[in-house]
């Protein structure tokens, strides 16, 4: 397990790029369509997320594992179940909850890596 982003719902990209981006400095590292935006935080392999497809969405960090298929299966008993594995390109992916109520997103790349 590997933390590899932290995501950021917002309702204004455009807002959140002149901030994260143009006033902080930070360097986009790709994007996917009109609503997301990933930016490389210095001194570190972590990426800011930045997301407009759903604002209402939690702030949290995201995990990469090789299965979030197993992950779920296995998921240590504090985590809540918020959204079932979906699958997104590339792979799939499951929302959770811990005893806290903090969001915890978890997701793979497994359609990626079986692609010739």
């Amino acid at each position: 397990m590997k933390l590899e982003f932290l995501y950021v719902p917002t309702r204004d990209l455009r807002a959140a790029l002149a901030l994260y981006r143009d006033g902080l400095g930070w360097q986009e590292a790709w994007r996917e369509g009109e609503s997301t935006v990933s930016l490389a935080l210095p001194g570190t392999e972590v990426q800011l997320m930045l997301d407009a497809s759903d604002p209402d969405a939690a702030f949290g960090p995201m995990f990469v594992v090789e299965s979030v298929r197993d992950f779920h299966t296995g998921r240590p008993s504090g985590l809540r179940i918020v959204a079932e594995p979906e699958a997104i390109p590339g792979g799939f992916m499951a929302t959770f909850e811990d005893q806290s109520g903090n969001t915890i997103y978890v997701l793979d790349q497994s359609e990626a890596a079986a692609a010739p």
